[in-house]
């Protein structure tokens, strides 16, 4: 079974460095204050952790695949 995270752009990527605004992109994050629902790889959490101070991530339970 696959963990999903749920995760929550908190702070704005208003003087963010390109790098990190390239990153919530291919996160999926189009503006501040949304919150996304991912499943848990660790590509995601790579990511998840080059902007850590821009994001906040809480795990949800287990989904079952069908």
């Amino acid at each position: 079974m696959a963990k999903n995270l749920k995760i929550k752009q908190i702070k704005s990527l208003i003087g963010s460095q390109p790098k990190h605004k390239r990153t919530m992109k291919a996160i999926g994050f189009h503006r501040h204050q949304q919150t996304l629902e991912k499943v848990d790889t660790p590509q995601l959490r790579g990511m998840l952790h080059q902007v850590r101070h821009l994001v906040s991530v809480e795990e949800l339970k287990a989904v079952r695949k069908k």
